[in-house]
């Protein structure tokens, strides 16, 4: 039941992100960049009602209250493409962080360039670091939240990465407050995987770490509060992986 679930959700996903990509796609490139931003909230919150009513997949969303107003920089877990549809639900005016080639795609990397996502390409070392700081700087100074993983790239659950250089010079050169973000999706929309699966995935929004903190102690916190917390949410979920 689940893979033959798995396979209508995927169908409908894909004919949703199309087909809403190919509307959005005219006035989303040539109106204003607030056009893209609400096509982006509608397309998402779209996404979460098939995973509702075919796959049976809720989410539980944590420590909202912890995100002061005005802009902040959010680091988040990186396990599945979940999140990614996430932010755009919750908050008014999300910026993310990622990789440039991801503008190459049609309609989608079109509309998330339009979108105010800021591309990283990590073939120019150093340049690239000071572009994705001005880039940031740009968004912030318009009051955006920003949007970051710090591990630069999609993690198994109960796995981590490295966490890159790349948060940690934001987080100096805009002094910002930094959100720390746990999640379990990865248990039930794995990594390149077909199968989706029911449960309840949950994000948890941890206390912001205070500016002005040396490199080394930022980036030592940020990993041991995301990593301890994320740890936990795997291991309650677990219990509703067994089920099904």
């Amino acid at each position: 039941m689940i893979i033959v679930r798995s396979i209508i959700f995927n169908f409908l996903f894909f004919l949703w992100t199309i087909g809403l990509g190919l509307v959005l796609v005219i006035p989303g490139l040539s109106g204003p960049r607030r056009w893209t931003q609400q096509g982006a909230r509608f397309w998402g919150r779209g996404v979460f009602f098939l995973l509702r009513g075919v796959i049976g997949l809720h989410h539980e969303i944590r420590g909202l209250d912890n995100i002061p107003p005005g802009t902040v920089l959010i680091a988040a877990k990186h396990q599945s493409s979940w999140e990614t549809l996430l932010f755009h639900t919750i908050l008014e005016d999300p910026v993310f962080i990622v990789k440039q080639e991801l503008f190459t795609i049609p309609v989608v990397g079109w509309l998330m360039r339009r979108s105010g996502c800021i591309g990283i390409d990590r073939s120019k070392g150093i340049q690239a670091l000071k572009n994705m700081v001005q880039g940031a700087a740009s968004a912030a100074a318009n009051g955006s939240q920003l949007i970051i993983f710090p591990e630069g790239t999609r993690t198994v659950p109960g796995t981590s990465s490295t966490y890159q250089h790349g948060v940690a010079l934001l987080y100096r050169s805009l002094s910002l407050f930094v959100i720390p973000v746990a999640l379990n999706s990865g248990l039930f929309w794995g990594r390149r995987r077909f199968v989706k699966r029911p449960g309840c995935i949950i994000v948890e929004f941890l206390p912001p770490l205070p500016v002005g903190l040396e490199r080394h102690v930022f980036l030592a916190e940020l990993e041991s509060r995301i990593e301890s917390t994320t740890r936990q949410l795997e291991q309650c979920a677990m219990m509703q992986c067994r089920k099904f």
